[in-house]
């Protein structure tokens, strides 16, 4: 028997893959999206399309009439953008969302968060239990740790049947916006090493999140859980940009400092970003880039594993060919 998701965010990497994925198993798709946006492939999927904001109420009711499984994938990221900008989207829209879902027979709202709510340090399989910080140096962490706290009080409060999943860094065809900006870096050769080529990254392939999106709506006993999700496998960050590069045909990465120098270099670098976000000025790295180069970012998938039954059938390897022959194809 088919279901009716409402997907947010569609028009998006992560949503337009979901929403293509669900079409495929005979689901029916639906979504808000504005006068304007591209629904080149939802309209090619037969998704109804609901024309407005996300932050129009009376769209928001619209779509959630009826739905069976809403998967909330729309979300403000980046770099740019103030606290305020980013609340509006990541946290406001989202109330409405869960407000209006209130009393509704759904089965599963699935709110996709992000292995960013953690804080901004070393992490080595850190899981579910870790606290989340009460502030974070950029926006998009700090309404993303608000925005999963709203979740599960609602859940709570008023049994809106919300799972909370936090994938990491996701790759996979039709990323349009961190692949791309890579490649045009190594293609110029300004990416290199500073010490961390061994540290970890904390990649999910686009394919297995999205078996991981359709079991947290289909398992039972999961709602009110919140779940780290991975490729699950060690991809070090030189691992990731040699398969890049090797991929593409370009140079590798090199080592920029010895090991040692490169440890200086990264605390100062850390100290700058932490004073220059403080007085709201610009660092030398974003705090994004500070994460995704310098930070070991090893999380464990131990609960998904054993609660949702999530096993990626998608390697590094493999999740990387497939997103470096689209790229080819596409660029």
């Amino acid at each position: 028997m088919s279901s009716i998701y409402l997907i947010t965010g569609a028009t998006g990497f992560v949503g337009g893959h979901l929403a293509e994925a669900c079409a495929s198993r005979g689901d029916k798709v639906r979504t808000i999206a504005r006068i304007g946006s591209d629904t080149a492939l939802l309209e090619r999927i037969g998704a109804k399309i609901i024309r407005g904001d996300i932050m129009d109420a009376q769209a928001v009711r619209q779509a959630v009439d009826g739905a069976d499984v809403l998967v909330h994938c729309a979300a403000k990221v980046g770099d740019q953008g103030s606290v305020d900008d980013y609340r509006t989207i990541n946290v406001e829209a989202l109330r409405s969302l869960l407000e209006a879902c209130k009393g509704k027979p759904m089965s599963r709202f699935v709110h996709m968060s992000s292995l960013g709510v953690y804080e901004a340090r070393h992490h080595f399989g850190t899981d579910e239990s870790e606290p989340l910080p009460d502030s974070h140096l950029d926006a998009y962490s700090q309404t993303k740790v608000e925005a999963d706290r709203l979740a599960l009080e609602y859940q709570r409060k008023h049994g809106v049947p919300v799972v909370v999943l936090r994938p990491g860094f996701v790759y996979g065809p039709r990323d349009r916006t961190v692949l791309p900006k890579l490649i045009k870096r190594m293609t110029n050769g300004k990416v290199h090493y500073l010490g961390g080529d061994q540290r970890a990254l904390n990649t999910i392939y686009i394919g297995n999140l999205i078996e991981a999106v359709f079991l947290a709506v289909e398992k039972p006993g999961v709602v009110g859980q919140v779940y780290n999700l991975t490729d699950g496998e060690v991809v070090s960050k030189r691992r990731f940009f040699e398969a890049v590069s090797d991929g593409m045909g370009l140079p590798r990465s090199k080592q920029m400092l010895p090991r040692w120098l490169a440890g200086i270099v990264v605390r100062l670098l850390e100290r700058q970003m932490r004073r220059a976000v403080a007085r709201g000025r610009q660092p030398i790295l974003t705090p994004a880039q500070f994460k995704f180069l310098l930070l070991n970012l090893d999380f464990s998938i131990e609960k998904a594993k054993r609660e949702l039954g999530y096993s990626p059938r998608f390697s590094f390897d493999q999740g990387m060919r497939e997103t470096l022959a689209w790229y080819k194809q596409n660029a």
